[in-house]
């Protein structure tokens, strides 16, 4: 594959991240009006985002299978038909204002963007692989972005008083239109050899300690986000009396913490390599956390939402990087490894809802910092498999020595 088509592959792979992180902020920056709208307690609001959390389990266990037999540009495409779906199901509800379609459409939705999420970070390896140096923090930077731009749009659009229903609805169309071109330029899928030995199943990944290791490391940092990108508006309404446009605007602070993390921290890795870098940011979520719950007023709150969001930003990026060490079995190992992160929407959401029931959402909440705590522990795991030199391959293509060197001082 020439350089020109890989270039143009990179650019696509970008596009996908950016139009699902897009497709993600357009609700979960407008928690508020969804519970205002159906009148749900805090504990409702964790159930219902359960129902999200549902359709990500119905398609964790298959999705990385699917992308093995359709490829990721396919699997991309159909999967953003099905989110535009899911969005149309919940534009839908809230009109009528019927929780059970509400729900129907979380668990649509999470289906479809569940896989979506497992099939482009499949892809976002592969174009790493082929570049030869670590990107795979840029590429998340674009789904960041696009979480930026969908919460900066929800906090517009809740200020001028446009109804959540029109903006789902717009930004369904958006992913419909746009997704299947892009994924054009996703790298092409390799015939298959008729002669060549037969590629280990893709669930034998399963059965790898490393690899689950390296998902319970993205598993923590997961949590960590997706309490802050469900709650924290939520948290900044009822523990510091924001209104629903500056909470919504806490949240693209966070969000914007995160794409910053991504764009710059590839440089950090190089520096004190993976293990280090975790360790250091699985911290940082806890300090965020802290600061956000003990803060005396807004100001301060909107500080520790940064920090919050600085610590979550890498972790999933580089454990999908250490996931593909080995460019033979990184497609399954990156599958396991994403699949097993968005385990993470499977309970922390309903968790943090009813213990917000009891305790208040600002307290609830710390369960994230005990996440960082978590991921900074466990960041041994993502360490390169073998001590390589200047030219050996790293997490997808050759690792610097300085990087090597400090994972191995680390792990």
């Amino acid at each position: 594959m020439s350089s020109t088509h890989t270039q143009a592959a990179k650019v696509a792979v970008s596009g996908v991240f950016v139009l699902n992180g897009l497709a993600f902020a357009s609700w979960v920056s407008r928690v508020p009006a969804i519970r205002d709208t159906l009148s749900l307690t805090p504990g409702q609001v964790g159930l219902l985002l359960l129902c999200l959390s549902a359709g990500t389990a119905i398609a964790l266990p298959i999705s990385g299978v699917v992308v093995h037999r359709l490829g990721p540009a396919r699997t991309v495409a159909t999967m953003a038909a099905v989110v535009t779906l899911g969005l149309l199901v919940m534009s839908a509800g809230l009109v009528t204002v019927a929780i059970p379609l509400v729900a129907a459409g979380m668990v649509v939705y999470g289906i479809g963007t569940s896989t979506w999420d497992v099939a482009m970070n499949v892809e976002a390896a592969d174009v790493e692989r082929r570049l030869g140096r670590t990107i795979m923090p840029r590429f998340h930077a674009g789904f960041s972005a696009g979480t930026v731009t969908g919460a900066l749009l929800g906090a517009a659009a809740a200020r001028v008083g446009i109804d959540l229903p029109y903006q789902l609805i717009g930004t369904a169309f958006v992913v419909l239109a746009v997704v299947p071109l892009v994924t054009r330029w996703f790298t092409p899928v390799p015939e298959e050899d008729p002669h060549a030995e037969p590629k280990p199943s893709a669930l034998v990944a399963w059965r790898e300690p490393r690899t689950l290791m390296i998902g319970l490391v993205v598993l923590a940092f997961a949590l960590s986000e997706g309490i802050a990108n469900d709650w924290v508006a939520l948290a900044l309404v009822d523990g510091h009396d924001a209104g629903e446009s500056l909470a919504a605007f806490g949240y693209a602070l966070f969000v914007s913490a995160m794409t910053v993390g991504r764009l710059f921290g590839g440089s950090v890795v190089e520096r004190v390599g993976r293990v280090g870098t975790l360790r250091v940011t699985g911290l940082l979520v806890t300090a965020g956390v802290a600061v956000v719950v003990l803060s005396p007023g807004l100001p301060g709150a909107m500080v520790g939402a940064v920090l919050w969001g600085i610590g979550a930003s890498l972790g999933f990026p580089l454990g999908m990087s250490a996931a593909a060490d080995d460019e033979h079995r990184a497609a399954a190992r990156v599958a396991v490894v994403s699949s097993i992160g968005y385990a993470a929407f499977l309970g922390g959401p309903p968790l943090v809802g009813l213990l917000a029931d009891h305790l208040g959402v600002l307290q609830a909440i710390v369960v994230a910092a005990v996440a960082g705590i978590a991921g900074a522990l466990l960041a041994k795991a993502t360490a390169p498999t073998s001590p390589p030199g200047p030219t050996a391959p790293g997490p997808t293509g050759p690792t610097s020595p300085g990087e090597a060197a400090a994972d191995r001082r680390l792990a």
